[in-house]
């Protein structure tokens, strides 16, 4: 009679699988969290240029068209921190011409507690002047 050798015990081995896989995971989890932060501010942003850049495009007969349209840009972004975010308007003002509105915010794309990248998002809207 051949001699079969016990099972061993194979308690310890999902714990040991998990411990190996979860740091992983959770990297990966908090990097996606912060891109999709990063990518809220950006469509955040976008949709503000493209608010005030329309305000812009009817403000020429006001006597700060371009505070105007900086107001308006800026509340249609009340998540993004406003010390942070740089606005410029050109424009000749005169019927036709073409204004121009950008505005840069910084992100920082930090996984526990690392940098991964940083910089400026940016988006600019042009409208013609009515």
């Amino acid at each position: 009679m051949p001699h079969i050798a016990p099972r061993k015990n194979e308690q310890g081995q999902a714990t040991a699988e998990l411990a190996i896989v979860l740091p992983v995971l959770a990297v990966l989890l908090f990097g996606i969290l912060q891109f999709g932060v990063t990518f809220n501010h950006y469509l955040a942003l976008t949709d503000a240029v493209r608010a005030g850049a329309r305000v812009a495009a009817v403000s020429r007969h006001e006597s700060n068209p371009v505070g105007i349209t900086e107001t308006r840009l800026r509340e249609a972004a009340p998540d993004l921190r406003q010390t942070d975010l740089k606005v410029n308007v050109a424009s000749s003002w005169s019927p036709g011409s073409t204004v121009t509105v950008t505005a840069t915010y910084p992100y920082s794309i930090n996984v526990l507690g690392m940098v991964v990248a940083s910089g400026n998002l940016t988006s600019s809207t042009q409208e013609r002047v009515e």
